[in-house]
C-alpha cells in the first residue's frame, strides 16, 4: 500500500459522494513500509483538472497516480451477436478516448437534430478532464460466450469461497467492467453513465459501487491516507514510478501465457471486493484494542514498538493476529499487489448503522498468486475479520492498452489478425 495523492480540489470536488477523504486498505493487502514524508502529492503537471493519456501500452487507471473519486460498473452482456459486440467494443473505445480528453461523445450534448437525442448526455460540460481515466476487464463469464472459451487465461481464476465471506449476488460478477477514476465525481459519473448509453440492447449494468477518498496511491512521497476506521494506510502499495516491481508483480509477461491467451501481454488482473466495516462496533472499541488489530499506533501510524510511521516494522513486535503482520509481503512469500481501492457510504442498512467500508480494487499479474493466497491467510487469522465482512465480489483480466487511434479495447482477444 502506498500514500495518498491529494492535488487542488476541483470547483465540484466538496460535494463528491460522502465527503471526506478517509479510506480503508484493511482487507487483502501488503503492509510495511511506507514509502512516503508525509507530504501532499499535487497532481501531475500542476493541476487537477489535466487530461490523462488515454493510448499506451497499459491501460490508465492501473499504475496512472490515483484520482479522488471513482466510479466502477460490471455489466452482463446481452448480444449473442459477436460483431455486435466488437462494434460496442469499438464504439466504447472512441467515446471514452474522446471524455478522457475532456471531450464530449460524438457530436455533444447540444446543437444536433432537435427529433433525436443527443450523443451525449451533457452534464460534463464545462467541466475539466479532471485526471478521468477509464480502464475496461472482462469477467470469467465473458469467456462463455463468442467462442472464447479456449481464450480464458489460467490467472483468471475464479476466487474460492473465503472464511467470513457473506457475498450478495446483485454485487458480485459481471462480463465487463469499467473503472472510471477522476477527480470530479461529477467527471466519473458522466463517463459510466455514456457508456452505458452507448451500450443500450448490448449490455446492461449488472451493478456499480461509487467511491471518494481514495485508500492507496501510486504515487511516492505522498500523504499517508487514513481509513474509514481512522488509521493511517497506504503503505508499501507499488508506485507507478516503479517498473521493476510493476513488470514483477502486475504486468503480465508473454511467458505468463500461452499462445491462446497470450493477448493478455501488457495487461492484469483485477479483483474487487465490496468490504462492509462494522462502524458502530469498532468505535465503542478501545484505543488499544484498534492499535493492536492493526498493528500501528492511531496517531503517527508507526508499526507496533517503533516511533515513526515510515520506520521499518518490526512484525514480531505485533499481534500474531495483527493486520499489518499477517498481510506484510515477508508473511507471505514476497506477494504483492497493487491496490487502488475507495471508501464508500451507501447511507444505512436500515437498522441505524452506516453501510459504509471499502470497495477494494487490486491489480496483479496472477490472481492465483495475488490475492487468492492473502486473502485465504487474512479470512483465518486476521483480526480485523470482528470489524469487516466481504459483501460483493469480481475478477476481471484487464486487456493491455489502447496503443494508438487505431487501436480499441480488446483487440487482442477478438481480432485473428491481432
Amino acid at each position: 500500500m502506498t500514500e495518498n495523492e491529494r492535488g487542488g480540489p476541483s470547483r465540484r470536488a466538496l460535494i463528491g459522494w460522502g465527503g471526506a477523504g478517509l479510506a480503508l486498505g484493511a482487507a487483502a493487502a501488503g503492509g510495511g513500509v511506507a514509502l512516503s514524508d508525509g507530504r501532499l502529492d499535487p497532481a501531475p503537471g500542476g493541476t487537477g483538472g489535466a487530461a490523462v493519456e488515454f493510448h499506451g501500452s497499459h491501460q490508465a487507471g492501473i499504475a496512472t497516480p490515483v484520482q479522488d473519486r471513482l466510479h466502477f460498473a460490471a455489466f452482463d452482456v446481452k448480444t449473442d451477436d459477436r460483431a455486435e459486440f466488437v462494434q460496442l467494443l469499438k464504439d466504447w473505445t472512441a467515446a471514452a478516448r474522446l471524455m478522457t480528453a475532456g471531450k464530449p461523445v460524438g457530436e455533444g450534448a447540444y446543437g444536433g437534430l432537435a427529433e433525436a437525442p443527443p450523443d451525449d448526455t451533457g452534464e460534463a460540460l464545462g467541466l475539466s478532464p479532471s485526471r478521468l481515466t477509464l480502464t475496461l476487464g472482462f469477467g470469467p463469464s465473458l469467456f462463455e460466450r463468442f467462442g472464447l472459451a479456449d481464450r480464458r487465461p489460467a490467472a483468471l481464476a475464479d476466487l474460492p469461497k473465503f472464511p467470513g465471506d457473506n457475498l450478495d449476488g446483485s454485487r458480485t460478477g459481471g462480463d465487463l467492467c469499467v473503472q472510471a477514476c477522476a477527480d470530479d465525481p461529477q467527471v466519473a459519473v458522466h463517463a459510466i453513465r455514456n457508456l452505458a448509453r452507448v451500450g443500450f440492447g448490448k449490455v446492461a449494468v449488472r451493478w456499480s459501487q461509487l467511491g471518494f477518498g481514495k485508500t492507496s496511491s501510486t504515487t511516492p512521497d505522498a500523504q499517508t491516507p487514513r481509513n474509514l476506521m481512522g488509521f493511517k494506510d497506504g503503505t508499501r502499495n507499488i508506485a507507478g514510478t516503479e517498473t521493476a516491481r510493476l513488470d514483477r508483480h502486475v504486468w503480465v509477461s508473454g511467458s505468463d501465457e500461452d499462445a491462446k491467451s497470450a493477448w493478455m501481454t501488457g495487461g492484469s488482473y483485477l479483483v474487487a471486493r465490496r468490504i462492509r466495516m462494522n462502524i458502530e462496533t469498532w468505535d465503542r472499541t478501545s484505543l488499544q484494542e484498534q492499535e493492536d488489530v492493526f498493528g500501528r499506533d492511531k496517531g503517527e501510524g508507526a508499526p507496533a514498538g517503533k516511533a515513526k510511521e515510515h520506520d521499518a516494522p518490526f512484525l514480531k513486535a505485533m499481534k500474531p493476529d495483527a493486520h499489518v503482520r499477517l498481510a506484510h509481503p515477508d508473511s507471505n512469500d514476497g506477494t504483492t499487489i497493487l491496490r487502488r481501492g475507495y471508501s464508500f457510504t451507501d447511507g444505512t442498512d436500515g437498522l441505524g448503522r452506516l453501510d459504509a467500508g471499502l470497495f477494494f480494487l487490486a491489480y496483479q499479474r496472477d490472481v492465483r498468486e495475488g490475492f487468492i493466497p492473502l486473502q485465504r491467510r487474512l479470512s483465518a487469522h486476521d483480526a480485523l475479520n470482528e470489524y469487516i465482512q466481504h459483501v460483493g465480489s469480481a475478477v476481471f483480466a484487464v486487456p493491455p492498452g489502447v496503443r494508438d487511434s487505431a487501436d480499441w479495447w480488446g483487440r487482442a482477444l477478438f481480432s485473428k489478425e491481432a
